[in-house]
């Protein structure tokens, strides 16, 4: 996990999302279009939070996100999702 450029605003989380899987338990190779998003990740920033509301995630953590949260974006050639806490479901 390197250093990011980028500090997300109020309550947003930076993720970078787990790699789908390759393979299903049974040892079948899933083809690249057939792949799940992921929907758990690790956050790499978050910003400072609301004014009431203080954030709970931190850097570092492993969490569980809804299926369609966040915006895909590109920082430093690598892909990451910006989403508001509020998407963020467990703390793994």
């Amino acid at each position: 996990m390197g250093k990011v450029s980028l500090k997300p605003l109020a309550d947003r989380v930076l993720v970078e999302a787990a790699p789908a899987e390759e393979k299903t338990a049974g040892g079948i190779i899933i083809p690249d279009t057939a792949k799940e998003k992921p929907q758990k990740g690790k956050v790499i920033a978050v910003g400072a939070g609301k004014k009431d509301e203080p954030m709970t995630v931190k850097t570092g953590d492993s969490v569980l996100y809804g299926k369609y949260s966040g915006t895909e974006i590109l920082v430093d050639g690598k892909e990451y999702l910006i989403m508001r806490e509020s998407d963020i479901y467990a703390i793994l």
